[in-house]
C-alpha cells in the first residue's frame, strides 16, 4: 500500500489557486455570456451562479463538513453545469424573442421556462442518478464531492428556472432586429 501525502504550504497553494480558479470561472463565464447574448443575459447569468455557489459553501457550512480540493473541483463542475442549464434556457429566449415580437416579456419567459423545462429536469435527473451511485459507492474520499455535486446540481437546475431566467424581466432585453426599442418589464398592477 502507497501513501502520499501533501504539506501545509502545498495544500494552502493549492487551495488559494483553487479558489483563484473559482473566481476566475465566474468572471470568464460573465464574459461569455455577455458577447454570446446581451449583458442583460450575463447578469442573469451570474446571479444564477452566485445562487449555485453560495448555496452550496452554506451546505457544508451547515453540515460542517470540510472544505477541501476536492470541493473545489466540485464548485467549478456546479458552475459549468449551471452555465450549460441557463444557456440552454437563454437560448431558447432569444429564439422566441425574435419569433413571437409582440407577446410580452413576462408570457414570452414563461413560455420559454416551459418550453425548455423538461430538457432541464432529465438533465439534473440523470445527472442525480449517477451522483448517488458515486456517493454509496465511491467510498469516503469522493462522499463530499458527491454531496456537493447532488446538491449543486438541485439549486443549479432551480436556478436556471428561477432565478437566471425571471432576472431578464428586471432589465428588459431587445426584440429581434429592432434595434434600440427594448422591451419593457411588465408593471405592476394597481
Amino acid at each position: 500500500a502507497r501513501s502520499e501525502t501533501v504539506g501545509a504550504q502545498v495544500s494552502e497553494e493549492l487551495f488559494t489557486g483553487g479558489l483563484t480558479a473559482l473566481g476566475l470561472a465566474i468572471v470568464l463565464m460573465l464574459v461569455y455570456i455577455w458577447f454570446r447574448f446581451e449583458w442583460q443575459f450575463g447578469v442573469g447569468a451570474i446571479l444564477g451562479l452566485f445562487h449555485d455557489v453560495i448555496l452550496t459553501l452554506g451546505l457544508f457550512s451547515v453540515l460542517r463538513m470540510e472544505f477541501t480540493l476536492t470541493i473545489i473541483a466540485a464548485l467549478l463542475t456546479i458552475i459549468g453545469y449551471g452555465i450549460n442549464d441557463t444557456v440552454v434556457v437563454f437560448d431558447r429566449l432569444r429564439e422566441n424573442l425574435r419569433k413571437y415580437k409582440k407577446m410580452p416579456l413576462g408570457e414570452l419567459v414563461d413560455l420559454t421556462i416551459n418550453e425548455t423545462l423538461s430538457r432541464t429536469i432529465m438533465t439534473g435527473v440523470t445527472a442525480l442518478m449517477s451522483l448517488v451511485v458515486l456517493y454509496f459507492l465511491g467510498g469516503e474520499a469522493l462522499s463530499g464531492f458527491a454531496i456537493a455535486m447532488i446538491f449543486g446540481i438541485i439549486v443549479g437546475t432551480y436556478s436556471s428556472v428561477y432565478v437566471a431566467a425571471p432576472a431578464i424581466l428586471i432589465w428588459g432585453v431587445k426584440r429581434g432586429r429592432e434595434g434600440d426599442k427594448r422591451a419593457e418589464a411588465p408593471q405592476p398592477v394597481a
